[in-house]
């Protein structure tokens, strides 16, 4: 089971990393334990991956055939890519490094199918669009329920509350339901794991992230991921939600950072304000290039180490 270890880095990173978008605003802003909000996002990502993580396994799985061997390399090239990625500050999407390994090996083998590498691609630009779009039908279809409950401050103050632990539940699942197929798909279609036990074991792995390494992410990135009153954190984190779990359905992992992005961007476009510095959307936009370039890099570069003979 050691072919595993470079999946479970990467799920563990994963959960490591987008707890910020889960938890993020409720942890930080003291309306939840970190422990009880650790508990509930690993729980629900588990569920998410098990229930519904099928769909993404089954793209990516199909955007080339793999063997083991490839299998592993591809996993571990977009687990150093995520890392760098990440110490160097770059905003990274496990799932873009993950299709950019993919590509690569599938460039290697000349077996690269260029129809479900678009339909990922294309999925990867409508994240932070669809992102907006939510955001902007949310905040006023849910702010005419919100003026007109008749509660006072602190009655508003406990919807909110309760509006954003449920909001994080719901994230979590669409996360587990989404990404988990970055964690495992490779092993699928190497032939080494069924279905329920890829999305489990990547499930897990995830949820290990979460409870073990997230609990800075959730205390300081949670107050410059959305700086926002309650209410408009409720909207983003919902939004983001949606966005997630809808590429489920399509069967695309995408970045749940930039979806969530997106959706303050349509708090912005509402508001009128410049919630998001152009600095932050050009990073988005180089990530895009930069980290799936930078995943089938990496593979190439450890195919070549594991197939380096030692000559006298």
């Amino acid at each position: 089971m050691t072919y595993l270890l470079g999946g479970i880095f990467l799920g563990w990173s994963l959960g490591a990393n987008d707890a910020a978008n889960l938890f993020g605003t409720a942890v930080s802003s003291h309306m939840i334990r970190f422990w009880k909000a650790a508990l509930l996002a690993s729980l629900f990502v588990i569920l998410g991956a098990v229930l519904q993580g099928s769909r993404g396994i089954e793209t990516l799985q199909g955007l080339s055939p793999l063997d083991l061997e490839l299998a592993v390399l591809t996993s571990v090239a977009a687990a150093v890519t995520v890392t760098c990625m990440t110490l160097l500050r770059l905003p990274v999407s496990t799932s873009q490094a993950v299709v950019g390994a993919i590509a690569g090996a599938g460039l290697l083998q000349g077996q690269l199918y260029l129809q479900g590498l678009v339909k990922v691609v294309v999925c990867w630009v409508g994240t932070p669009l669809a992102g907006v779009l939510f955001s902007v039908i949310l905040y006023p279809l849910l702010g005419r329920a919100y003026n007109r409950a008749s509660y006072n401050l602190f009655q508003m103050d406990q919807v909110l509350r309760i509006g954003l632990v449920i909001a994080g539940c719901y994230s979590a699942f669409a996360l587990g339901s989404n990404n988990v197929a970055n964690v495992t798909a490779v092993f699928v279609g190497a032939g080494r794991l069924d279905v329920f036990s890829a999305t489990l074991i990547g499930g897990l792995s995830i949820a290990l992230g979460i409870l073990t390494f997230s609990r800075g992410v959730m205390e300081t990135v949670g107050r410059g991921l959305v700086a926002l009153d309650p209410y408009c954190a409720l909207i983003v984190i919902l939004a983001g939600a949606l966005t997630v779990h809808v590429y489920t359905w399509i069967g695309v992992p995408v970045s749940s950072s930039q979806a969530v992005v997106g959706a303050v961007l349509g708090i912005g476009v509402l508001k009128g304000t410049q919630t998001i510095r152009k600095k932050t959307l050009v990073s988005i936009l180089l990530a895009w290039f930069v980290t799936p370039l930078t995943g089938g890099l990496c593979f190439f570069g450890f195919h070549v180490l594991a197939h380096l003979r030692y000559v006298p």
